[in-house]
């Protein structure tokens, strides 16, 4: 654990974003995406930052290997790739519903249990064979099943009652929000409700940065290194295949990284290099192409990132253009170490 005092909360406000990257077609930018973005040496100073990376904002599920820390260390004692469920955002494939149903199974309790809210599968594929076969949504489908698995399951290990696990008073979301602020190193701005049900706490892209180098970097045995273990090596149970975040895991060695609703990523090498990326608007278009320039920007031979280059434009069905990121989001920006 770590000793140093936490920092204030950061402030509401309305964040001072950016342009982050445009959408060119032929020679004319075509449209924008502003954010912000933050870049941490293995020091964990910042070494680059661009927009707002100090107003609060929301991580969504970008602060799921957060919460996986928190239950580790409260006695979860899952491992592999039903910890990497336990904090991933899956795309619905069976593998990840009968992975739930195995946690659930260790708790002797059933999908009846879950108060995540009943959805559909998130991987459009999925999703259009589960309306043909006229399956209704499902909690087990819902994207957030692992998680809420899991927290259903420490909650029997530990006696605590779990008929109201997300509550914000509950002793395991007391808990995560201990470790939320351990971990960002800094106190909450604010709580409400995530789009599962379970709490949302509000902290800094820097100290989603932090976080998640604190993660990356945990010493062989605690629940930090259990929880990057666990997502190294089954990045598609904490997404799904073809998903952009496992593909960046196999592509970059060592790397561990983590996605959220509304535009957020955050990722950490093992030697607690870390970046994090808010796009205002939401636009995963813009969040792959710029958190791919985050981690060259990080030190990531750009060979491994051509991959994650962005979504082309098209004219005639050619490419004519694409998302691409700003100028100042080339590795020559790099601030100089403090």
């Amino acid at each position: 654990m770590f000793s140093s005092p936490l920092a204030d909360a950061p402030a509401i406000r309305e964040p001072r974003h950016v342009p982050v990257a445009h959408v060119t077609r032929g020679a004319v930018v075509e449209g924008t995406h502003h954010g912000s973005v933050v870049v941490l040496g293995g020091d964990g100073g910042v070494r680059f930052r661009l927009g707002d990376i100090e107003a609060a904002c929301y991580p969504r599920s970008a602060l799921k290997p957060v919460q996986a820390v928190a239950m580790v260390r409260a006695g979860l004692p899952l491992d592999g790739e039903l910890l990497a469920l336990a904090m991933g955002s899956h795309s619905g494939e069976e593998r990840h519903l009968a992975g739930a149903r195995r946690i659930l199974d260790l708790a002797g309790l059933s999908e009846d249990d879950l108060r995540n809210v009943p959805d559909l599968p998130y991987d459009p594929a999925v999703r259009d064979t589960w309306v043909r076969e006229g399956r209704p949504p499902s909690r087990l489908a819902q994207n957030c099943s692992g998680k809420h698995a899991a927290m259903l399951y420490l909650c029997k290990l530990n006696g605590w009652p779990p008929e109201d696990y997300d509550d914000p008073t509950h002793p395991l979301q007391r808990v995560i929000a201990a470790t939320v602020e351990e971990l960002t190193g800094q106190r909450i701005a604010h709580v409400t409700v995530d789009g599962c049900g379970t709490p949302l706490f509000a902290v800094s892209l820097h100290g989603l940065a932090r976080a998640a180098a604190r993660i990356a970097t945990g010493t062989r045995g605690t629940p930090e290194s259990r929880v990057a273990g666990a997502l190294r090596a089954h990045p598609e149970m904490a997404s799904g295949a073809g998903r952009d975040v496992a593909a960046l895991m196999r592509a970059v060695p060592g790397l561990l990284t983590k996605d959220g609703f509304e535009g957020v990523q955050v990722a950490a090498l093992p030697d607690g290099r870390a970046i994090a990326v808010k796009i205002a608007d939401g636009a995963n278009r813009a969040r792959v192409p710029v958190a791919a320039a985050a981690l060259a920007l990080a030190g990531v031979d750009p060979r491994l990132l051509t991959g994650f280059a962005g979504e082309p434009a098209t004219g005639g069905g050619r490419p004519v253009g694409g998302v691409r990121p700003v100028a100042a989001l080339d590795p020559s920006a790099l601030l100089a170490p403090a």
